[in-house]
């Protein structure tokens, strides 16, 4: 095998003389609006640059998702991009159109630029440059652009179990690292709450039993919690919010008689379903407990194409071991890319990894351009020199990962 540091400079070179063509594609993904898990026409767009290319393989799967595959070696890698987005939220808070891919003294700016298209750029160009290079021997390596924000770990859960029903040997997630390796997150359930009461004039309220009023001491309960959760080392202490309320009542004049809030959990080790569960459940008054009820979230919405994947929307906690041949593998990519030396790190947030690694169980790491603190803001955006250089670590990874398995 070729030295490593002879191969890398190889890469830069090709990367390098693709740089325009890097640029250009990413301003034209986020350029194409992909909300609410809509990502045909973006996957679309994708598709078109994979077969430019020379992928071998680039179709839709039966939910909607983008594959493209180089290879048929015995070893699968799968390199993860979720190109769906959140919505833009009131247009009047952005200073500038979040469909222009707007560039501004080195930052591209956009809807999605940051979580997480800014990922697919270096993910398709660096895996044809990888395979131009001679460093995919002995791999098959598909990149999987899907949907994430409307449920994460369902189109993992479908690429192992439906369709193309591959269980890889490796996971790549691109979810926004600042261009760092990380190698777990916390796990999360979601539920809700549901209090029943009786309806009434507001009026006559003295004849009702107000709903929202049965929910006050579980709210209050749940903002007093989070102290008292679990707490690791490394992926830190568990994490409970009220994301959501709804009310259901027969008039803005009456006394509601039905509300629901919803919550969203994160579990650090050690803390599980049952439990996490049971917590809220504790925070019911005696009194209340025939008309307040607790329950895990289901999911069974059908994507863009019709297609329906049940899942329970629980999620384990997860961390590869630093040890691992591919978090070293990603170290040692990452070094020689010649960036400021970091241990592998983790993420607040949730990606596919509750899929791949929390309950399947797959080695998975993350690497990626921009910092998930502009996720989901108006100022969601991707430094342009992390996106075209982690073309680099994309291309790099499988070849460094054979020489320590």
């Amino acid at each position: 095998m070729m030295a490593l540091n002879s191969i890398q400079m190889q890469v830069r070179d090709r990367v390098e003389k693709s740089r325009d063509d890097i640029i250009q594609f990413m301003r034209e993904i986020v350029a194409i609006p992909s909300m609410d898990s809509r990502i045909g026409p973006v996957g679309e767009r994708i598709g078109a640059e994979m077969r430019k290319l020379g992928f071998d393989e680039v179709r839709f799967d039966v939910m909607g998702n983008i594959l493209g595959r180089i290879g048929s070696g015995p070893r699968v890698m799968v390199f993860d991009s979720h190109i769906d987005t959140v919505g833009i939220g009131d247009p009047a808070e952005w200073s500038f159109d979040p469909f222009q891919g707007k560039i501004e003294n080195g930052i591209l700016y956009g809807r999605g630029a940051c979580d997480e298209k800014g990922s697919t750029p270096g993910m398709v160009y660096g895996l044809a440059i990888a395979r131009d290079l001679g460093l995919l021997e002995g791999w098959t390596v598909y990149y999987f652009g899907n949907m994430e924000e409307w449920c994460d770990g369902i189109a993992p859960n479908s690429f192992v179990e439906v369709d193309p029903k591959v269980r890889p040997d490796y996971l790549v997630i691109g979810e926004p690292t600042k261009m760092n390796v990380y190698r777990g997150h916390k796990g999360r359930i979601e539920m809700k709450v549901t209090a029943k009461g009786r309806s009434a004039h507001a009026a006559s309220n003295h004849l009702g039993d107000n709903a929202i009023y049965s929910l006050l001491p579980v709210i209050a309960g749940i903002r007093d919690l989070e102290p008292s959760l679990g707490d690791d080392p490394f992926l830190g202490h568990g994490k409970i919010t009220v994301s959501d309320m709804r009310v259901q009542t027969p008039s803005i004049n009456a006394v509601p008689d039905e509300a629901v809030i919803y919550i969203d959990r994160r579990m650090t080790f050690g803390e599980t379903r049952e439990a996490a569960i049971a917590q809220v459940e504790a925070l019911i008054p005696a009194e209340l407990r025939d008309r307040v009820k607790v329950e895990a979230l289901f999911y069974d919405e059908p994507s863009y194409t019709g297609f329906v994947f049940p899942v329970d929307k629980y999620f384990p906690a997860w961390a590869l071991a630093e040890e691992h041949p591919l978090v070293q593998a990603g170290l040692e990519v990452r070094q020689g890319m010649g960036l400021t030396p970091a241990p592998a790190g983790k993420w607040n947030f949730s990606t596919n990894g509750i899929y791949w690694a929390g309950k399947a169980g797959i080695p998975s790491i993350g690497f990626g351009p921009g910092d998930e603190e502009t996720a989901h803001t108006v100022l969601d955006c991707v430094p342009i020199d992390d996106m075209v250089r982690a073309t680099e670590f994309y291309a790099l990874l499988p070849y460094s990962l054979k020489n320590k398995i």
